[in-house]
């Protein structure tokens, strides 16, 4: 069951949604709850030649990677990167309660990030009274916040 993907071009098949699941599981055992909260933010990083997702702390440290076989040799363009993010912001919202539980400050992100470490986009915000705003749904809010506002300064 694929419990309620969104999908642009690449479907989820079950194989890669185990895959990165396991992944998030291995990477929150090492935040166990008992432990002393850290602050950090999750970096995960899409290598679309290799299939690779490898998740990294703030300093750099790699946590856990896995091979998605279904990603390798995929291309890297932008929808190949907004398309794994989807997949993977579905994951995390399915192990939501799971992940919450780590033991790392609130509130954290997940965070997508090139091969340079650069971020690409925040995928998921793990937060108690905070969600993070899908960016389709903000698409055209700078145009219309300007008509707006060119409308009430004309209107002096």
């Amino acid at each position: 069951m694929l419990r309620g993907f969104i999908y642009t071009n690449m479907k989820a098949n079950q194989q890669t949604i185990q895959q990165i699941e396991r992944t998030l599981r291995k990477v929150a055992a090492k935040f166990p709850a008992d432990s002393e909260p850290v602050m950090t933010d999750l970096h995960m990083q899409v290598i679309p030649y290799t299939g690779e997702i490898r998740t990294y702390d703030d300093d750099d440290e790699e946590l856990d990677r896995c091979v998605i076989e279904q990603w390798i040799h995929g291309l890297a363009s932008e929808e190949f990167y907004a398309d794994a993010e989807n997949i993977i912001r579905q994951c995390i919202k399915n192990m939501r309660s799971e992940l919450y539980k780590m033991s790392i400050l609130h509130p954290f992100s997940y965070v997508l990030v090139d091969e340079e470490h650069e971020t690409l986009s925040d995928i998921y915000l793990m937060d108690d009274d905070q969600i993070m705003i899908d960016g389709e749904l903000l698409a055209g809010l700078d145009e219309d916040l300007d008509r707006f506002l060119h409308k009430l300064l004309s209107e002096e």
